[in-house]
């Protein structure tokens, strides 16, 4: 018993010393992924492309009921595994959807995906097919469009691509008044980061 002890306190201090490097890592990326979106994405946010399918979007679902948008949503999840998907042809075809595609191919690899949405937190336009067509109940979504503030998730390696990626989430603001209109999310490759 009397030789456990320090054998116990080192395998603690190599496992603080583990985790204080893995929280020195974390912190690192958070740190590059916050100062890519700042240098690469945010330029991007006052396009017209961008505020006028937000705005647009705003109007026309301004009426919806919650059951409404859970409708919505349960649609986009039945056509993620059919062969017609007409909702989400439409989504993957619009303007913004196209300009957004446009976006993530200039970002050479470091984007792995971008998607728009409204003050409802439903797509508005994406790169790529997203799993559900409502956000709005996802931490994305929350802690950007509810907060004002950049949300940047946990690195985590994505089992289609097997990058290693973060999400970052971000107001999207009304040039002309300030008011938070929509957010967006911006998947980038940790890998090339």
């Amino acid at each position: 018993m009397r030789y456990a002890r320090p054998a116990f306190a080192a395998v603690l201090t190599g496992a603080l010393v583990f985790g204080a490097k893995a929280v020195a890592q974390q912190d690192v990326r958070t740190t590059a992924v916050a100062e890519f979106i700042d240098e690469s994405v945010r330029p991007w946010l006052d396009e017209p492309a961008i505020l006028n399918a937000i705005i647009a979007q705003n109007a026309a679902h301004a009426g919806l009921s919650q059951a409404e948008i859970d409708d919505l949503d349960a649609r986009w999840r039945r056509e993620l595994s059919r062969a017609d998907r007409p909702m989400i042809e439409a989504q993957l075809s619009n303007p913004l959807s196209l300009y957004l595609k446009g976006r993530q191919r200039a970002a050479e690899g470091l984007i792995t995906e971008i998607f728009v949405m409204d003050n409802r937190g439903l797509n508005v336009g994406q790169s790529d097919i997203t799993s559900d067509y409502w956000q709005g109940d996802e931490a994305k979504w929350q802690k950007s469009f509810r907060t004002g503030h950049l949300h940047i998730d946990e690195p985590d390696r994505d089992d289609s691509t097997q990058l290693m990626q973060s999400q970052a989430s971000l107001p999207i603001r009304d040039p002309a008044t300030g008011a938070v209109i929509g957010a967006i999310t911006v998947g980038v490759n940790l890998d090339a980061l």
